[in-house]
């Protein structure tokens, strides 16, 4: 398959990227910059937003990984309203051309305040600009792939788990922290319960997904089962040999998340079953 796979040289892109090629594709990577994206991708740096005809000027993908977003970890940005119109127009071009199917990451911000198991048909009520834009896109990119008949993936993400101080997680926060030889990090009560997902795992997933069509719609990229905050952070520290201590209670938890939340993963474990 012939794969453009926007946000490239992010901190997603570059996984997921490495992934898709592994698997055989024609890989189109663009971002502002391919420092960090695989050689062997094609890569074409350059504002998305301002191309006109984005299907052939990128050489008539089969498949769009939609990655590209702006301060996702920043979840009251202006950024989240200010760009989705560009999201939209963009994905529109696309769909409108002759490209056979769209996938693009979602997040499980898109959901609010939600305690249990989230599958494809559970109430979205977004607490931030972050959430509400997502899952504003969503609805959009949805409509838009089924008037131009066109194979539609949301691709909902969780929490991932990496040992790289190039991020804006928790878990590369602390990386970096360690890195400058803090002794203590503030934190959370650490209480409340996410579905963690390695970030190799991660990666797998996505290329998974989107490497094949047969199962669509919203398709959660998760382990599938819930975790302490502190648990997976104690564990995080103890893998990686951190000397770093979580200085407890120093932040209060966001009101907007949720106690115990994750991800049903019967629909990616199904895709991942037919790969083996």
């Amino acid at each position: 398959m012939k794969i453009l796979v926007t946000g490239a040289n992010g901190y997603l892109g570059r996984g997921v990227v490495d992934e898709l090629l592994k698997r055989g594709n024609e890989v189109i990577a663009t971002d502002f910059a391919c420092d960090h994206v695989n050689s062997a991708a094609h890569c074409v740096p350059g504002d998305i937003f301002s191309i006109e005809d984005p299907y052939t000027y990128f050489g008539e993908p089969d498949v769009v990984l939609h990655l590209a977003w702006r301060d996702g970890f920043v979840h009251n940005s202006n950024t989240h309203f200010e760009d989705l119109p560009k999201h939209v127009a963009f994905l529109k071009k696309l769909c409108e051309s002759g490209i056979q199917q769209v996938a693009c990451m979602g997040s499980m911000h898109e959901i609010g305040f939600h305690e249990g198991s989230i599958n494809a048909h559970t109430p979205c009520w977004p607490m931030s600009m972050y959430g509400i834009a997502k899952d504003a896109l969503r609805n959009a990119l949805q409509t838009i792939a089924l008037q131009n008949k066109v194979k539609f993936q949301w691709l909902r993400g969780y929490y991932i788990v990496s040992d790289t101080q190039y991020g804006s997680s928790i878990f590369s926060k602390i990386v970096a922290a360690e890195i400058e030889g803090k002794k203590e990090f503030p934190f959370t009560t650490g209480q409340n319960q996410y579905d963690f997902l390695d970030y190799p795992d991660f990666c797998h997933q996505v290329a998974a997904a989107v490497n094949q069509d047969e199962v669509l719609g919203i398709i959660n990229i998760c382990s599938g089962k819930p975790e302490k905050l502190a648990d997976r952070v104690e564990r995080f520290i103890a893998e990686n040999g951190f000397s770093i201590k979580l200085k407890y209670d120093a932040f209060p938890d966001r009101p907007y998340d949720s106690k115990a939340v994750w991800g049903d993963a019967s629909k990616i474990t199904r895709i991942l079953d037919t790969e083996h």
